[in-house]
């Protein structure tokens, strides 16, 4: 029998112990039929919403609709049942790494995935060892069970060295330190084969994450944490992560001191950090510490609380014309100042020499590229409101179908962007519900609402209909907008009558 043959058994054998017509055992096998056809870059969080629970591909919104990560938990949970006594009569075990929706099959000598070992480091102490959470809920209590086996296994480790004391094997201090993660000798993850000496043009990375790849809504590819050296990883146990619609970037941590030595072929480049408190909303403390590149203060007691506002809020900061050291290396390196650091997620792309990469953001659920070739993000940053799409055609572009979708109510976006430039505001709006023709009836002073940058008003009693009419793109411009200290283009947008609106937001750096 093949070892294909074998893991497809498997997989029936878990989708039937799981009852085949229960919502993980249909996650399950949609995942799985993906993985053997080679269609594993179709496994993302709205592919699984449309085809497996019968969301809407058009409108899902997995900003406020959890059900994938929900569902996925539940089967995480059920395959660790499932295998507690052992693994399946071929000698095989399926799991779901977090923060993953591609299944792993793994023979029984491999146990649990490298993504759920139980030696994390909890964010207020990173000298104290904890069992294992699952990073996908919040306060999931710890199964008794499997506590018992973080203890058994510590308790055969323990044995395990002693018998080679005894033994007489002849260990020195020097080996058994270089195995170890002391701040002294710390341990260094292994790169890529290949990757050190190819040396690359871009890397996404989800930091402290050890599964497989993740695809965003915009199809960028997520991949393991590298590159490090010191630290530890642990999974997050938070509350819902506000401000994203990648909140899989926020799932896990690498914390402590620690580095990244990240090999880049010369040129310019453009560095994201992203983070998210460690604490938990009411607990919010002082964690400052700081980050450095190539040994020069990038961030001094940065607290990541008062920058991204609190807890359980995606904080994202922005570096241009970055630059590789002479022997080819970006080196980033986190140090304590008040609290322990952390980070998690790490980005750099091929940048543009003294300006920003312009940010384009489209209300939709997933990215587009325009007639220019221009690529449109999807939907993120945004706080509140409520998102429709599909909406009629509109007229004034050469680009209708970028403007089909719309962010309604009272909400607000921060767009984080380098401090050190200036910036034009381009925000594109439609009416889509008032109009004589349209559902909402009615016309002038149907929709008013004021827009606010950084506290200072852009619009004020602003009427969609009077200006551009129905189904019709409206275009408004704002230049020489400074950034907020954080780095962050805050634009709060407030009704005063009925609900405002936006549909594509573009932020130009205008550094020659």
């Amino acid at each position: 029998m093949s070892s294909q043959d074998a893991e497809r058994r498997e997989l029936v054998r878990a989708i039937e112990l799981l009852g085949r017509n229960t919502r993980p055992a249909r996650l399950l096998e949609f995942v799985g039929e993906k993985y053997f056809h080679g269609q594993q870059n179709q496994l993302t969080e709205f592919n699984i919403a449309a085809e497996v629970f019968g969301r809407s591909a058009a409108s899902f919104d997995s900003g406020q609709d959890a059900v994938v990560r929900v569902e996925a938990h539940r089967l995480r949970k059920k395959l660790r049942d499932i295998y507690e006594t052992g693994a399946g009569p071929h000698g095989l075990q399926i799991s779901l790494p977090a923060g993953s929706y591609v299944p792993q099959f793994s023979s029984v000598a491999e146990t649990r995935p490298a993504s759920e070992v139980d030696d994390r480091v909890t964010p207020t102490n990173a000298a104290a060892v904890t069992a294992p959470t699952d990073p996908e809920v919040a306060g999931d209590a710890m199964a008794p069970h499997r506590v018992r086996k973080w203890a058994i296994r510590s308790l055969l480790a323990i044995g395990i060295l002693g018998a080679v004391i005894l033994g007489g094997l002849k260990l020195t201090a020097s080996k058994v330190f270089q195995s170890s993660s002391s701040p002294q000798h710390p341990a260094r993850s292994a790169p890529a084969a290949g990757a050190e000496s190819a040396n690359l043009t871009e890397i996404h990375l989800m930091a402290g994450y050890k599964g497989s790849e993740v695809i965003d809504n915009s199809g960028v590819h997520w991949t393991p944490d590298r590159f490090f050296a010191g630290g530890a990883s642990w999974p997050s146990t938070g509350g819902f992560v506000r401000r994203t619609s990648r909140p899989f970037l926020f799932a896990n941590w690498r914390n402590g001191e620690f580095s990244y030595d990240i090999p880049l072929q010369p040129g310019i480049y453009e560095l994201r950090l992203f983070f998210v408190s460690a604490l938990r909303v009411g607990d919010e403390k002082l964690i400052g510490f700081n980050v450095a590149l190539a040994g020069k203060p990038l961030l001094t007691a940065f607290d990541v609380n008062i920058d991204g506002q609190g807890a359980d809020v995606a904080d994202e900061k922005v570096f241009r014309d970055i630059s590789p050291d002479d022997d080819g290396f970006v080196r980033l390196k986190f140090t304590n100042q008040v609290g322990s650091p952390q980070l998690n997620a790490l980005e750099i792309v091929p940048g543009i020499p003294h300006k920003q990469i312009p940010i384009r953001i489209i209300t939709q659920p997933t990215s587009f590229v325009d007639h220019k070739g221009q690529r449109w993000r999807a939907d993120d940053y945004f706080l509140n409101g409520f998102r429709t799409t599909d909406n009629p055609t509109v007229t004034g572009t050469d680009d209708p179908e970028l403007f089909r979708a719309e962010r309604y109510g009272h909400f607000s976006y921060a767009i984080p962007v380098d401090t050190r430039g200036r910036y034009t505001v381009i925000l594109h709006f439609a009416e889509f519900y008032f109009g004589p023709q349209l559902q909402g009836g009615g016309g002038v002073g149907s929709r008013i609402f004021h827009v606010f940058c950084n506290g200072h008003p852009l619009l004020e009693d602003f009427d969609v209909y009077k200006e551009g009419g129905s189904r019709r793109v409206l275009t408004k411009t704002f230049t020489n907008i400074k950034p907020s200290a954080q780095g962050k283009i805050n634009l709060t947008f407030e009704p005063v009558v009925n609900n405002a609106t936006v549909s594509a937001i573009e932020v130009i750096d205008e550094s020659n």
